[in-house]
């Protein structure tokens, strides 16, 4: 429901406030006293494109602004969770406002916070359903025709179109998945090859985490084994010594064995004593495992190039896949897993196709049990709209439901698509509601279809439902807007007394001048200013006794 209406510097309004209530509102005015501004006002809420010159004459901009109950639903649709984040938590309101700048700039905003025209266009067209002459059509979109359909048929067909998206999504998501699959068919053979021969690379290598430090260190001493044993007997040589000259060791041992004569007469040099007995023993054992380490290294050319064909194998591994041994055995197990899965797509391509099966045997008998639906829903529908198009101005005119099969098969919403069709008088063949409708007439059919129980719960905004009609077919469209508006609110922009006499709620439009130039207000009535406006739309003057009267019978009969 739309609580309240704010409006700043748009066009004829310098200012205007309304505070509408639930049922059937209306607003009233002379003509060209602005009402169709309340009807642009409401466009501009919807995210409709800015027209030029809307902004009254020396104002920086005009500002629209609307407060709506928030739906409790709305906070499980997850299209909207993103806007709805703007909103206080615990709210029951939301706020759409839009700014339009002098130069024809437009802002929007929801709950205060900056949005786009888009995102007003997503809540606004949840909130209200705008039908006049050249405003939204939305009646003649497909979608909404066959929704409206679905509403005619009870609960029970929710039920069912529920219990069918369910399927159809599932015969989706399995026809994707099939597709896939076939469609993997050759990349998977040759991923297959690639995983299969890396692995096979992998394990014929035979790697061992680790294991290449211990081969470096080898291969390294093999590359320098000459130099090596050189070393190892020079520096044996001259710790041993030779047939010509001591050695480390054996010098050590004269000096050890000149200091042993004084042993005990002078501790200190005792201490040295000690000191070159342990160099002494030292130089010895040093000697002896350098000769034994000269008697186990030799050249081993083969051993050598044995080393180098395993270490170019693991490097080449590593540069392949990862830089580590680690990664590399990783990679392997990777391969394997990939290879299960991959060699299991036979098995589940299969199981897939007997699942489709089965699914698209019952998505046929629920878009059956959902057609036969719609089917009678659709006759008795544009039965009971024709029945009462005579009662609205368009006597002789008829409404007929067309329901069409799906030339490529059911679909998200079902297997079949309908088009209301009108004939506007008898004689004339029917022709697709889109094409044929004026806006008056459009309206008339959506009053139809709302008194028959097919509208939504959103806000209906009515312009120029009532051109073209006066008398009787006046009151009739009065007492059918009063209908539709019980438990849900009504906006009517009117210019007959016997419509605005059934409102629950009656604004008026006035068109004043005066220093500032031509200013249109807009207030709420009280019942004495009730009617007083409906006996102005019947023509009478202020001193008319008999249209008072008339006029306030007419209010009262109608409250």
């Amino acid at each position: 429901m739309l609580r309240e209406l704010r409006i700043e510097n748009l066009l004829l309004i310098e200012k205007a406030e309304l505070r509408l209530g639930p049922g059937l509102n209306v607003l009233t005015g002379e003509t060209g006293a602005g009402k169709t501004v309340l009807a642009y006002s409401l466009d501009l809420l919807m995210g409709g494109k800015a027209r030029k010159g809307i902004v009254r004459p020396g104002a920086p901009e005009a500002w629209v602004e609307g407060v709506f109950d928030l739906p409790p639903e709305w906070n499980q649709d997850d299209e909207l969770s993103e806007l709805l984040d703007r909103i206080p938590a615990g709210s029951d309101e939301i706020v759409l406002g839009r700014r339009v700048s002098e130069g024809g700039r437009t802002s929007a905003f929801v709950g205060g916070r900056s949005a786009s025209a888009a995102d007003l266009q997503m809540l606004g067209s949840r909130l209200l359903a705008f039908y006049g002459q050249h405003e939204h059509r939305r009646l003649t979109i497909g979608s909404s025709q066959l929704a409206m359909v679905d509403s005619a048929a009870g609960l029970e067909q929710q039920e069912r179109l529920v219990s069918y998206e369910a399927v159809w999504s599932r015969h989706r998501e399995l026809s994707r998945r099939l597709a896939e699959i076939r469609g993997r068919e050759t990349a998977r053979e040759r991923d297959l090859d690639l995983l299969r021969f890396e692995l096979d690379e992998i394990e014929s290598a035979r790697l061992v985490d680790g294991e290449k430090d211990g081969l470096v260190e080898e291969r390294d001493r093999l590359r320098h084994v000459e130099g090596l044993r050189e070393a190892a007997a020079g520096a044996g040589g001259r710790l041993r010594g030779d047939e010509d000259a001591d050695g480390a060791a054996g010098l050590l041992a004269g000096a050890r064995d000149l200091i042993g004569g004084v042993s005990g007469v002078d501790p200190v040099l005792d201490e040295l004593a000690a000191r070159i007995e342990s160099l002494a023993l030292e130089a010895e054992d040093v000697g002896v495992e350098l000769g034994r380490y000269l008697a186990g290294i030799e050249a081993d050319p083969g051993r050598l190039a044995g080393l180098e064909e395993r270490l170019e194998v693991i490097d080449r591994l590593e540069r392949k896949h990862g830089g580590s041994i680690g990664r590399v055995l990783a990679h392997a197990e990777s391969c394997r897993q990939e290879i299960d899965r991959l060699e299991s797509g036979e098995s589940e391509e299969a199981e897939i196709e007997a699942e489709l099966e089965t699914v698209r045997t019952r998505l046929g008998e629920e878009a059956g049990s959902l057609g036969k639906a719609r089917r009678k829903a659709a006759e008795d529908l544009a039965a009971s709209v024709t029945s009462d198009l005579a009662e609205l101005a368009m006597d002789g005119a008829g409404l007929t439901i067309e329901v069409r099969p799906e030339p490529d098969g059911p679909g998200p919403h079902g297997a079949e698509s309908v088009e209301f069709m009108l004939a506007p008088n008898p004689g004339v063949p029917s022709q697709p509601l889109r094409d044929t409708a004026s806006g008056g007439e459009l309206s008339r059919v959506m009053l139809a279809l709302a008194a028959s129980g097919t509208g939504d719960r959103r806000t209906l905004v009515f312009d120029e439902i009532d051109a073209g009609i006066g008398g009787t077919t006046a009151g009739t469209v009065g007492d059918r807007l009063r209908l539709v508006a019980e438990g849900r609110q009504v906006f009517a922009i009117t210019h007959l007394p016997q419509v605005a006499s059934r409102a629950d709620n009656h604004f008026s439009i006035e068109k004043l001048t005066g220093d500032s130039g031509v200013v249109a207000t807009v207030r709420s009535l009280d019942e004495d200013a009730v009617v007083a406006e409906i006996r102005r739309m019947m023509g009478a003057g202020e001193g008319d006794e008999a249209a008072t009267l008339h006029a306030r019978e007419l209010v009262t009969a109608n409250r």
